[in-house]
């Protein structure tokens, strides 16, 4: 299985010989999932983040994970100079991509097209405003699949012709990390991934 945590780590050595730092458009899912990533990336990259998340649900829940994020990127001492998009709230592209995998499990095909769907949209802002490289801070997490993820995004850079920044942030203490950084900054930590389907799932967890 390749070893997408080295891969980054090359491509860092690489930029830090060179003296450049390229421009990185990185979606970014919630403030914890990015917390770790923003502190491991910011020095090499000129960091835009990028909150596509057609997938959660309610509303209102959409709001208030952006809002911690831009928490989170206002409070952190490597944060200076991050910049963030946050997309005006629309769940159609989603409930359109999941139409007959609402039963499907987590990580499961429903789970794929959703990796999709937020790469391509990440890939298309990318390619439309100059970025040297996208990425998505999903790989923290260890219920997102780095495998699937980091493929997905090779597929996408293809299609659109930006460069994909080949990652798995959970590795090196990544996950962890980012768990501390969520004690620290006092962090909204959700319960389900974001959409009503993993809600559903949770909610079922949580009563067994």
């Amino acid at each position: 299985m390749t070893n997408y945590s080295k891969m980054l780590d090359a491509k860092i050595e690489e930029l830090e010989k060179s003296g450049t730092k390229p421009k990185l458009l990185l979606h970014a899912c919630c403030a914890p999932c990015s917390s770790y990533t923003l502190e491991y990336l910011a020095s090499h990259f000129d960091i835009t983040l990028f909150f596509y998340n057609p997938n959660i649900s309610p509303e209102s829940e959409y709001n208030f994970r952006a809002d911690e994020l831009k928490r989170f990127i206002s409070l952190h001492p490597s944060c200076a100079g991050v910049k963030l998009i946050v997309p005006k709230y629309d769940s159609k592209p989603f409930f359109e991509i999941a139409r007959g995998l609402e039963n499907e499990p987590e990580r499961g095909a429903r789970c794929l097209k959703c990796y999709r769907l937020r790469l391509i949209e990440a890939a298309k802002a990318a390619k439309e405003d100059g970025f040297d490289y996208f990425c998505t801070t999903l790989s923290i997490s260890p219920h997102k699949n780095a495998e699937a993820l980091n493929k997905i995004g090779n597929e996408v850079a293809e299609e659109f012709g930006v460069k994909y920044l080949y990652s798995d942030f959970k590795k090196k203490g990544g996950y962890a990390r980012s768990i501390a950084l969520s004690k620290e900054y006092n962090l909204y930590r959700q319960d389900y991934c974001g959409c009503i389907f993993s809600k559903i799932e949770a909610e079922k967890r949580a009563n067994q």
